[in-house]
């Protein structure tokens, strides 16, 4: 599952459709209780309905394989009404995901565009120091 980055979006939706991220949330908040597919599902269309939208449970249960598939979600089999559920938790807290993600973004970029990437994160470190030191703090250490 390749992320797509959309510069036009915000936060967690830069890389996810909405109903993803409100997937997500759920999980992170749930943490090792964990929730099934169907659980999700009924999460994301309560979270929709408020603009007067749903999602298929297949598109919310494609989107928690393809996560595990990538290794951000696991699961364990239960049995119950219907026969066995995979109930998923997160492998990672939400703020290890974003960490992993900008540390994938900037690996690309380095990989595709080595020396604009360094120029370009070096400018970016010298204006935060620059930034700090007007506000009245020495900024990062080198």
């Amino acid at each position: 599952m390749g992320f797509v980055f959309d510069t036009s979006e915000h936060g967690l939706r830069t890389i996810m459709k909405d109903y993803q991220e409100i997937c997500m949330r759920f999980l992170w908040e749930t943490g090792e209780e964990g929730v099934t597919s169907r659980k999700a599902w009924l999460h994301a269309n309560k979270v929709l309905m408020e603009e007067e939208r749903t999602i298929s449970r297949a598109s919310v249960i494609n989107f928690l394989k393809a996560m595990h598939d990538e290794g951000f979600l696991r699961y364990t089999r239960t049995s119950g009404k219907g026969g066995y559920h995979r109930v998923y938790t997160p492998v990672y807290d939400e703020a290890e995901f974003k960490e992993y993600l900008v540390r994938q973004i900037i690996e690309k970029l380095r990989e595709e565009f080595p020396d604009e990437t360094n120029t370009a994160l070096v400018k970016i470190e010298n204006e935060g120091a620059g930034q700090a030191e007007a506000r009245g703090h020495p900024g990062p250490k080198s």
